[in-house]
């Protein structure tokens, strides 16, 4: 999910966006430690939503102060 998507979402839309992302990532890690995953860049790349997801809503409440 690229930034100006996140930008896009509502702030109920983010905290359910932020769940679950990681909800995925924790599935992600019990994959990778049964080596089931296929796709090893696939848990960096939902770190970085997180991320993402944390930093708009951050922006939002300095806002809203």
């Amino acid at each position: 999910m690229q930034i100006h998507e996140i930008r896009d979402l509502t702030n109920q839309q983010l905290e359910e966006e932020l769940e679950g992302s990681y909800k995925e990532l924790m599935n992600l890690r019990f994959r990778a430690a049964t080596n089931q995953l296929t796709d090893t860049n696939e848990p960096k790349k939902v770190r970085k939503t997180i991320a993402r997801l944390k930093t708009v809503i951050r922006e939002r409440q300095g806002m809203e102060s």
